[in-house]
């Protein structure tokens, strides 16, 4: 695996509309698997409206863009409370969104910037990095594998 580096910064809110954008259509493909696809679009749109209501100046989150040592944009990735815990005592983080750009795949860039992000985790003192992937995201499940993420839970589903 490339040892890769990358430095977060936050995102401007030009970059937040553009990666909000695409997160919503992503999750809403993902989605459109096991629902309509307006009402999948209906969900991925209510998922960011839930969870940054404030939008990028959402307490307690992270909004931010990967770059690489030549100042480069490589991908972007959402860090906040993990949702599963109370509000305002989470001791986890939850990893809401992690992209690396087309561009820069398959050179290392997605274990660099989830190690930064675990590194942002532990800097804001928050014990553990918690995080959810559809069971058809192969290329993801392998990376968070790779990089010692184990199954915490698993939801199974079958059309009849």
């Amino acid at each position: 695996m490339d040892d890769r580096t990358v430095r977060l910064r936050r995102m401007t809110p030009a970059e937040y509309e553009t990666v909000t954008e695409r997160r919503e259509e992503e999750t809403a493909r993902e989605l459109a698997a096991f629902l309509p696809v307006e009402l999948a679009r209906e969900r991925a749109r209510e998922g960011t409206a839930r969870f940054l209501p404030d939008g990028p100046d959402t307490a307690g989150h992270h909004l931010v863009v990967a770059e690489d040592a030549a100042g480069r944009a490589v991908g972007d990735a959402w860090i906040g409370p993990d949702p599963r815990e109370a509000v305002g005592g989470a001791a986890s983080a939850w990893l809401y969104d992690l992209h690396v750009r087309p561009d820069s795949r398959r050179r290392g860039f997605g274990s660099a910037i989830l190690r930064a992000a675990e590194a942002l985790t532990a800097r804001e003192g928050w014990t553990a990095l918690g995080l959810n992937v559809f069971g058809g995201n192969e290329a993801a499940i392998a990376l968070y594998r790779a990089n010692g993420y184990q199954v915490a839970a698993m939801s199974l589903r079958k059309d009849l």
